[in-house]
C-alpha cells in the first residue's frame, strides 16, 4: 500500500502517462490521411499525455513531470531494444506464426520513429514544464487554462516538427512539402484536442484536490 493518497494519485497519473506514451510510440509507424491532412496514427494517444502532464505539473511540480518524462523515455528505449531483438531473431518456419517480413513491416519500420520520438518527447516536455511554470509564477493558481494550453501550444510545435523531421523527412520517406503538411497537420490536431480537453483538466484538478483534501482533514 502507498503511504499517502498523494502517492496513489501520482502512481495512477504516471501509469496513464507512461501507457499512452508507449502506445503512441508502438503505433506511430502507420500514416493516415484525413482530408488534405497526413499524420501518424500514433498521434491519437498524445492528448492524454498532455492532460496528465498538466495535472502532474499542478499537483507535483516541475520535478514530478521531469522525473516521469525521463522514466518514460527510458522505458521507450527499453521497448526499442526488445523490438530490435525481435526483428533480428528469426521466426520458426511455420505458417501458424507471424513471419519475419510481417513482423518487420509492423515493428521494424517504427524503430527509427521511436528514436526520433524520444528526442522530440524530451525536448517538448522540458519546454512544456518551463513555460507552464513561467505562466504559473505569473498567474498564481488562477487561469489554469492559460498555462495548460499555452505550454502545449509551444511545446507541441517543437515536438511535431522534430519527430516528423527526424523520422520521415531526414530519412527520405516524405518530401519537404509532405513533411510540412504532416507536421502542421499533427500540430493542429494536437492543438485542437488540447483545447477540447481543457474542461477535463479543470475536472481532474477538482477531483484530485478534493481527494487530497480529505486526507489533510483526516
Amino acid at each position: 500500500m502507498f503511504k499517502t493518497k498523494k502517492d496513489t494519485v501520482y502512481i495512477i497519473l504516471a501509469g496513464i502517462f507512461i501507457t499512452n506514451a508507449i502506445v503512441a510510440e508502438l503505433t506511430g509507424g502507420k500514416l493516415i490521411q484525413i482530408g488534405p491532412f497526413i499524420m501518424s496514427i500514433g498521434i491519437l494517444p498524445w492528448p492524454i499525455v498532455f492532460l496528465t502532464t498538466d495535472i502532474i505539473n499542478e499537483h507535483f511540480g516541475r520535478e514530478g513531470v521531469k522525473r516521469l518524462s525521463f522514466i518514460t523515455a527510458g522505458l521507450i528505449a527499453y521497448c526499442i531494444l526488445i523490438l530490435y531483438l525481435g526483428v533480428h531473431i528469426p521466426a520458426i518456419k511455420s505458417t501458424a506464426t507471424v513471419t519475419d517480413g510481417q513482423y518487420f513491416a509492423v515493428f521494424g519500420q517504427g524503430l527509427f520513429i521511436m528514436v526520433a520520438s524520444i528526442i522530440a518527447f524530451l525536448v517538448s516536455q522540458i519546454i512544456d514544464v518551463s513555460i507552464f511554470w513561467f505562466l504559473r509564477n505569473k498567474t498564481g493558481k488562477k487561469m489554469i487554462w492559460l498555462r495548460s494550453t499555452g505550454s502545449t501550444i509551444i511545446s507541441q510545435l517543437f515536438d511535431s516538427f522534430i519527430v516528423t523531421g527526424i523520422a520521415f523527412w531526414a530519412t527520405g520517406k516524405v518530401s519537404t512539402s509532405q513533411y510540412l503538411n504532416m507536421s502542421m497537420s499533427g500540430y493542429s490536431f494536437k492543438l485542437i484536442i488540447a483545447i477540447v480537453l481543457t474542461p477535463l483538466i479543470y475536472l481532474g484538478h477538482y477531483l484530485i484536490g478534493k481527494y487530497l483534501q480529505e486526507e489533510t482533514l483526516n
